[in-house]
């Protein structure tokens, strides 16, 4: 079957066609591309047409696709076995080469998905200080966490109301958005409300496009949080690990209270983790009173997976060496844009966002409105060109190690011709 036969048949057993929302497609031209197989920096589909990937699972293959230190890794560790739900060694190799790295916390816990990490972040913020309130900033995406899904990104970007249904009135009522970069709205709602547990942000908001913050405004959150005996949470689960190994906080020196990580931490294995100073994080079960548990978490593939990832990251220059890849392929498709549909770029480390607006949107007020129609226009020229982008006009795109100087040759070629 082709592709659009194989949504027509997925549609009549799974909800939409997809396990997950921003997969459909929706909005654009195309039916979802079922994908086959993969190498490096491509994908083939399931009608054997290959793509030059900037999704790369929506960040974890930071490495490119099947990179041969991790799939080793893999394989040595289904070997000895995939699953025991009991203590095993993998997961304290993966904590202690993180914490050895990472200077500003001192325990962590793995899970097995990003939203699970926050979900955990929050209940162990709100158990440390006895209050209930949790401050978002409008735009910003931490999951689909019920407290979370309230003026939120990804794919609830852009729909009528920016929320979910099934979402109750009382948890609703714990969450207080602020508008990004408003320090004035901040202090207020902190002046306001008095049982405020713990403010949640990405510090590189890359959920509803790539509105970056600037450090006077990051510091500016730190402090307000302590002045009020709040927590401050990183969600990290996209910057962490790929902006530099300590994510944003390393980058900029603001370190969090609680920090979450997901995507690059698993090699592209379903990882999240959750870390803080040890104070903290003794407050989790079944050292104190706050109950986190999976069946799954820590899986012994996964933490393997993550160690083989890490360690390539971890070598000197591997950042440096990915953000000089990222700039040329960003100046490539710069040239082309702005000769052929006029559409901007914007980049951070190996992050990237293509819009039709100037290169100065750091909140959601600022985006254009044409968006995601602009975005169908550019999907409708690059999918049949072989260049696949994450598949909504919100979504960034993501670079790899594997997107080489041949690929970069591939890249022009397929964009001028």
């Amino acid at each position: 079957m082709n592709n659009t036969e194989l949504f027509e048949e997925s549609k009549k057993y799974i909800p939409g066609g997809v396990h997950s929302p921003v997969r459909s497609f929706k909005g654009l031209d195309f039916t979802p591309r079922f994908i086959n197989r993969s190498d490096g920096a491509y994908i083939w589909d399931e009608e054997g047409k290959d793509y030059i990937d900037f999704c790369m699972s929506f960040g974890p293959l930071i490495l490119g696709h099947k990179n041969p230190e991790v799939k080793e890794a893999i394989s040595k560790s289904i070997e000895n076995g995939w699953t025991y739900g009991a203590c095993e060694k993998y997961s304290l190799e993966l904590a202690k080469f993180i914490i050895e790295r990472i200077p500003f916390i001192e325990q962590i816990r793995f899970v097995s998905s990003g939203t699970e990490a926050v979900m955990t972040a929050l209940r162990l913020a709100r158990g440390v200080t006895g209050k209930s309130k949790i401050i978002k900033f409008n735009g910003c995406y931490h999951g689909h966490v019920d407290s979370m899904l309230i003026k939120s990104g990804s794919g609830l970007a852009g729909t009528a109301e920016a929320s979910s249904k099934g979402v109750t009135p009382n948890t609703s009522k714990d969450t207080l958005i602020v508008n990004l970069g408003d320090k004035d709205e901040l202090i207020k709602c902190f002046e306001e409300n008095d049982d405020i547990a713990a403010l949640i942000m990405e510090p590189l908001p890359a959920n509803y496009g790539l509105l970056q913050q600037d450090n006077e405004f990051l510091k500016f959150v730190k402090k307000i949080c302590h002045d009020h005996n709040a927590l401050l949470i990183f969600d990290e689960v996209i910057s962490g690990f790929r902006i530099a190994f300590g994510g944003m906080a390393e980058v900029t020196g603001i370190h969090p209270d609680i920090v979450t990580y997901g995507k690059v931490i698993g090699g592209g294995m379903p990882v999240g983790a959750i870390a803080a100073k040890r104070e903290i994080m003794e407050h989790l079960a079944p050292m104190g009173g706050v109950y986190q548990a999976g069946t799954l978490s820590a899986n012994p593939v996964a933490m393997s997976a993550g160690l083989a990832n890490l360690k390539i990251l971890a070598e000197k220059d591997f950042y440096t060496k990915l953000c000089i890849q990222t700039k040329k392929y960003v100046r490539t498709l710069r040239e082309w844009l702005d000769k052929n549909t006029g559409h901007k770029i914007i980049h951070r480390g190996s992050l990237f966002w293509i819009l039709p607006a100037s290169e100065n949107v750091n909140s959601v007020d600022k985006i254009p409105s044409n968006l995601n129609q602009e975005f169908n226009k550019l999907n409708n020229i690059f999918i049949p060109k072989g260049i696949y982008l994450s598949p909504n006009a919100y979504e960034i795109g993501f670079m790899s190690l594997a997107h080489d100087d041949n690929v970069l040759e591939d890249l022009h070629k397929r964009l001028w011709t």
